[in-house]
């Protein structure tokens, strides 16, 4: 029952196979937006006190109330560099069933979680998202939130904090740490601040990472791939309706053009086939 969210999901797979991590690159991936509208606006947070590159991208096709992914970028990247002639060849595909998508900004390493620098999680969620949705037009009850590697654990943590406001929640090679100490310089501002944002104490206790399914995928090679499967397990032992895969590629790495086409079309004719009829509420 939550196909269409699932697309988008599915979509949020096709981004990250497709794009390399190029952190040194600030350009947009793409040659051809195959007539999807794409609106890059700059907006002024007053939660962060800071103005941001947002983008989002409308299928082709009448305006209509579609789904809303919400997409969540990787560490060092930013809102225009998760677009892709794949994901634009994608959208064309699944026409009328085609979500609308916003791609937020979280800065070099927010995390996209309430910290010392600045209340993140917050500005996605009061700020951030109901200003795609009034741009855009989607539906506001059929949100559906995703991200790659630092964005995958930011949509798994937002999906913890308001687990009603998402039908589908998705992780793409999340950055995922079992404990503070395994985490990078610049995550998290503190053990304290891990404690709080701790996505594994929260699927043990049971507490749901939003309303509807959940979604995770790594790559066979991927650093992150035994902590996915980790939180997978726990997720579904706890009840929880949870799809995991896994590619035979580094999905934060360079993978093949033909890997990343492979990927992307297997990917979405397996999710594309369920949709959310009523949303999150």
């Amino acid at each position: 029952m939550w196909g269409r969210v699932i697309v988008g999901l599915a979509i949020l797979a096709a981004v990250g196979a497709a794009l390399a991590w190029r952190p040194w690159d600030p350009g947009p991936a793409y040659t051809d937006a195959r007539s999807a509208r794409i609106l890059e606006y700059n907006f002024a947070s007053p939660l962060l006190d800071r103005v941001l590159e947002e983008v989002a991208v409308l299928p082709p096709g009448p305006r209509k109330r579609r789904p809303l992914l919400v997409l969540l970028h990787g560490r060092g990247s930013s809102p225009s560099q998760r677009t892709s002639d794949e994901l634009f060849a994608e959208l064309e595909r699944l026409g009328p069933r085609a979500p609308a998508i916003a791609i937020v900004a979280g800065a070099d390493h927010s995390y996209y979680h309430d910290r010392r620098e600045g209340a993140w999680g917050a500005y996605v969620l009061r700020e951030a998202i109901p200003a795609a949705l009034e741009r855009t037009g989607a539906d506001p009850r059929r949100v559906a939130i995703g991200g790659i590697s630092m964005g995958g654990f930011g949509a798994l943590d937002l999906g913890r904090m308001a687990p009603r406001r998402f039908c589908a929640v998705g992780g793409h090679s999340p950055a995922l740490w079992r404990t503070g100490g395994e985490t990078p310089s610049g995550a998290f501002d503190d053990a304290e601040d891990f404690a709080r944002h701790d996505v594994f104490a929260a699927a043990e206790s049971g507490k749901p990472l939003g309303s509807g399914p959940i979604w995770l995928d790594a790559g066979s090679s991927d650093p992150f791939l035994d902590a996915t499967k980790a939180l997978a397990a726990i997720l579904r032992e706890k009840g929880h309706d949870v799809q995991l895969m896994s590619h035979p590629a580094d999905m934060i790495g360079v993978t093949g053009a033909g890997t990343r086409r492979h990927t992307c079309g297997s990917t979405l004719e397996r999710w594309s086939g369920a949709g959310c009829a009523s949303g999150a509420t």
